[in-house]
């Protein structure tokens, strides 16, 4: 009996030991979010405290990093942001409707990586980059500025309804496909101002 606690107290010790050694050995991240978002090719854990400077204090910001949610999904003022936004950073290699050109397309239910059906592993990929010629964009937009992006890309969908994960029931049921052509005026209310000229 006594020998056994003393094997059971070795193994105890052994496996703090052990547990110290694999909590040094994680990768460095910066200020825990609710969310812990991971790079879509390595796994390991994104800082987003890093990247350009702004966009992480908004409301719409803070509640995707605790829940995942991305409240500008249906703000038009968010989508008329998030169309800018992609004409400049992703339209090069992902074209113009998010059909695909050098990069894949966007805008149908077919994902090169699976995770990008949700908010969080679309996000995760622009912040972090991936495969190809897919590099990280935290340089270049702010959190912010990827949460309107990601509005305009799932405003771009042309799938079946049922396959858009990011869309509450609510709004699967009031859904309606890009019509191209359609935009959005300059002073449309809602969450996002206008972005600087």
């Amino acid at each position: 009996m006594r020998e056994s606690h003393g094997i059971l107290a070795i193994c105890l010790s052994f496996a703090a030991v052990l547990g110290g050694v694999a909590a040094l050995a994680q990768p460095a991240a910066g200020p825990q979010t609710g969310f812990v978002f991971r790079n879509t090719v390595t796994g390991e854990q994104l800082n987003v405290a890093e990247g350009k400077e702004g966009g992480r204090d908004t409301p719409a910001v803070k509640q995707f990093f605790q829940s995942g949610n991305n409240a500008y999904i249906d703000d038009k003022s968010c989508l008329r942001n998030g169309e800018s936004l992609f004409a400049t950073s992703c339209s090069g290699c992902h074209g113009h409707l998010a059909e695909g050109k050098l990069g894949p397309g966007l805008n149908d239910n077919y994902w090169t990586y699976p995770a990008n059906t949700e908010d969080t592993g679309l996000f995760a990929t622009i912040f972090g980059g991936a495969n190809g010629m897919m590099g990280p964009h935290n340089e270049n937009l702010t959190p912010d500025e990827m949460l309107q992006v990601i509005a305009w890309i799932r405003h771009l969908y042309t799938g079946p309804v049922k396959d858009a994960v990011w869309l509450t029931d609510a709004q699967k049921k009031n859904y309606t496909p890009y019509k191209q052509g359609e935009t959005f005026p300059k002073d449309v209310k809602g969450q996002c101002p206008p972005l600087a000229e």
